[in-house]
Parts: C-alpha cells; structure tokens; sequence
C-alpha cells in the first residue's frame, strides 16, 4: 500500500507524541513524594469493621524480625534473606528509584529529592512504631558476587543517611541486598528499573501507630 509524504508525517507526529507521553509517565512514577511514600507504606486496614478483638500479630514473624534489628546486610544468611522476601509480600511497600554513583555505594546527586522523600515519609507520625525493610537490587550486569556485594552496602547507605540525616532509629531499618536475583522487570534483566530500593512496612497494622 503506498502512503502520501502528509501520510508519513502525520504517522510519525503521532508516535513521537505517544513517546513523549509514555517517557512522562515513567518519569512520574519514579519521582515518588513523600506524600504517595507515606501511602504506599501506611499499614493496611481492615475492609470491614468486626465486633471481634483485632488478630494480634504472628509473634513467630515479630520475633524473627527482632533478630535483625542492627545487623549490616552482608550478615544475613541465604535463608534469612529468602525468609524475608517471603514475609515482604504481603505488607505494604514501595520501589524508589534511588541511584548511586558508578560502581559505588554512595548516593547521586540526582537521588537527593527521593532520598529526602524517603526520609520525611518514614519520619511521618502515621509511621510510628513500625519497622522497614530497605532491600536493595541491581540489574544483571556483572557478577552474581558482585552484584550482591553492591547492593548490600547500598542498602546499608540508605540506612546510615536515614538514621543520621533524619534521625530515624536504626533498630526500626532492616536492611537487605538481593544483588540480581530479585529482577523488577524480569523479562529485561539489564534495565534499569531493576536497579532500585524497595522499601517495606513489616509491621501488622495491629502493631502500628503504637
């Protein structure tokens, strides 16, 4: 079938602009605020109210995550990584875009806004009492040992500028590396939506808000 030049042009204005919308999309859902942080991460409530006493947290999950508590991520084992992706599922949580500088565990300059979103979001009074998962995850490239290593003391990172930046205890930040094992987008393991910090809420929303 043969097309007109206008054809062609008009064709080509459309999907440049189908681009364009597309990129500022994705751009939004990396800029995260403190606001859509703070909703993300906020315990989750019951669909409906119940005559009953709430159901008290599993003290079996409470207790494994107090064995945590002011550990480095290089010190948890396989199994305890695995034991808290398992238990992560379920809770509340986010993925930020926080990006460091090359082959390093320092923060860029560019991550500054989400860090400080981060930051302000888990210092929110709604956020009381609870304790997060900070775990890291890189993209494919490179080594499984490498990888793993790199995201751990990113991970680490996070939480040192939380605890001294915004005055966040350090005992309610658990820290993880998951290097590539983890992929966000798992059909494209080398993009970069797979190099990120996803941030968990592990505490029930009966033990919240304390």
């Amino acid at each position: 079938m043969s097309t007109t030049p206008s054809f062609v042009l008009a064709r080509t204005i459309l999907a440049i602009g189908a681009l364009a919308l597309a990129a500022g999309i994705a751009a939004a859902a990396d800029d995260a605020t403190e606001d859509q942080i703070l909703r993300a991460l906020a315990p989750k409530k019951p669909l409906t109210r119940s005559l009953s006493a709430p159901r008290p947290a599993d003290p079996t999950e409470r207790q494994f995550v107090d064995t945590l508590r002011n550990r480095p991520s290089r010190s948890l084992s396989l199994g305890e990584r695995e034991q808290i992706a398992t238990l992560a599922k379920d809770k509340p949580a986010i993925d930020l875009e926080i990006t460091f500088d090359y082959n390093s565990a320092n923060i860029s300059r560019k991550a500054a806004p989400a860090v400080e979103a981060l930051g302000k979001a888990l210092s929110n009074p709604d956020l009381k009492g609870s304790t997060f998962v900070v775990a890291g995850h890189t993209d494919s490239i490179g080594s499984e040992a490498y990888n793993q290593d790199l995201s751990e003391r990113r991970a680490d990172t996070i939480k040192r500028t939380l605890v001294e930046k915004f005055g966040i205890a350090g005992s309610d930040l658990v820290t993880v590396g998951y290097g590539k094992s983890k992929p966000k987008d798992a059909a494209n393991p080398a993009a970069p939506a797979n190099r990120r910090v996803q941030v968990v809420n592990m505490t029930s929303q009966t033990t919240a808000a304390k």
